[in-house]
């Protein structure tokens, strides 16, 4: 069975929410819709106090090439535009709505008819998107419009979608597997033909086995997409891993996908561009995981973007005393939920509960010159010898030693023996090193 070449690790995938069926978040009386909901501009609020909106309108508009646009998932007023604190306690510019009923945008085709038939060219699938404000739903919430327009020079040959989801816990992708099955291979198929590529893969690990079967039933009714199982590996969900593991190609060092003829998008990222493009259905709403083997229930919620964190925890059986930490995302790549008083945002994948027991970190030791960081790093990295450069910010060398191929996956850490923090200054080193490398005059 397939799988990427170099590195990667093995931790039990605790996928304990998978038969969770999704369900219907209920909305709530008032929304808090963050204008930073994908990487690059923040969105520029088009509304303003007093305003009355609707589901699926249009209240954040676009602010640059790398931005998106921003709906309102609720219908009701606009009582304040103003900063509001995130998961991480930053503060972004937020629209706070007050609920009232549930009336949608008219345009929005609500039916649950499967729309299978495309009927727009490659310009008008892009334009819907970039409307739409669709993004990357795998964690980057990269816009998918941007992605789907490469470079001069650059030309896709075939389509990735992403059902791997490696990252243990996380169950929302393969619910939507599992449930939205054709929406997804029409998504596929849109993506496709945006493109202009004959060859689309899914790609799912051997651990989702229903979801591959499932999925391989239906491939034969949408021409050019192939099912791919692979090995149950982390970081497989990685563009870069997931390329190899596919095709067998290697993108370049500080290069894209596209170097190597992929673009890669999430399932459910397909699912949310079926729903634009076919239903002209914005982007406002995801599904999202709750779980953790000490959380009072195992779900998987379609929650609205806007929705407080605290409350979706509260709706499903609240937080245990014995719950120590929260994470939004994976437990190798997520982040720690600062505030839980954030709204939920476009990519919003989970909350994880953990207990301290399970989170702490046992006492660091000397290295032992074991070698397993290097072993375990899937770009081919020498971890510890760029914690070293990272402890004495020696960033020539650092970037000599390709620091900024790091992805972050935390594979070395999870190997260490002597339990030695090398992401934790790697990822910091790598940061200082690309701003000193975008500080440069271009040539």
């Amino acid at each position: 069975m397939k799988t990427f070449r170099m590195g990667g690790v093995h931790p039990h995938d605790d996928k304990i929410s998978k038969n969770a069926t999704i369900e219907i978040f209920p909305p709530l009386d008032k929304a808090y819709i963050s204008m930073s909901q994908h990487i690059g501009a923040p969105a520029k609020p088009i509304v303003k106090v007093g305003d009355y909106v609707k589901v699926g309108q249009l209240i954040g508009e676009k602010a640059g090439f790398i931005s998106a646009n921003i709906h309102s998932s609720v219908s009701g007023t606009v009582t304040a535009i103003k900063p509001y604190a995130d998961l991480a306690g930053k503060m972004v510019n937020t629209i706070f709505i007050d609920v009232e009923g549930d009336e949608w945008e008219e345009k929005i085709d609500r039916s649950p008819e499967l729309a299978k038939e495309i009927r727009f060219n490659k310009e008008e699938i892009i334009k819907r998107i970039e409307e739409c404000g669709i993004v990357g739903m795998g964690g980057a919430s990269f816009p998918t419009n941007v992605k789907l327009s490469p470079p001069p020079g650059k030309i896709a040959e075939f389509l990735i979608i992403n059902g791997v989801e490696c990252e243990p816990y996380l169950t929302s992708d393969y619910r939507m597997m599992m449930e939205y099955p054709d929406e997804i291979l029409v998504g596929a198929s849109i993506l496709m033909k945006a493109l202009d590529v004959k060859k689309g893969f899914i790609a799912i690990e051997e651990n989702k086995r229903e979801a591959i079967e499932l999925l391989k039933s239906k491939q034969e009714d949408y021409p050019g997409i192939k099912i791919v199982p692979l090995k149950k590996k982390y970081p497989q969900g990685g563009e870069k891993q997931l390329i190899d593991a596919v095709v067998g190609r290697q993108v370049p060092s500080k290069g894209l996908p596209i170097d190597a003829g992929a673009v890669v998008q999430n399932c459910a990222t397909a699912f949310a561009v079926y729903e634009a493009v076919q239903k002209h259905k914005p982007l406002f709403e995801g599904v999202i995981t709750i779980t953790g083997l000490h959380a009072p229930a195992q779900k998987n919620y379609k929650l609205r973007v806007g929705t407080p964190l605290e409350k979706v925890a509260e709706y499903a059986g609240g937080i245990p005393d014995s719950v120590a930490k929260l994470i939004s995302g994976g437990p190798m790549m997520g982040k720690a939920i600062f505030n839980m008083s954030a709204a939920s945002v476009k990519s919003s994948s989970s909350i994880l509960m953990f207990t301290k027991e399970e989170t702490i970190r046992k006492e660091e030791s000397n290295c032992i010159r074991c070698g397993k960081c290097i072993e375990a790093c899937p770009m081919g990295l020498e971890p510890y010898m760029l914690y070293k450069l990272a402890k004495t910010k020696d960033y020539d060398q650092l970037e000599k030693d390709l620091v900024y191929d790091c992805i972050e996956c935390g594979c070395c850490l999870y190997t260490c023996p002597a339990n030695i923090p090398l992401l934790d200054l790697i990822r910091v080193a790598k940061s200082d090193v690309m701003g000193i490398i975008k500080s440069r005059p271009k040539k």
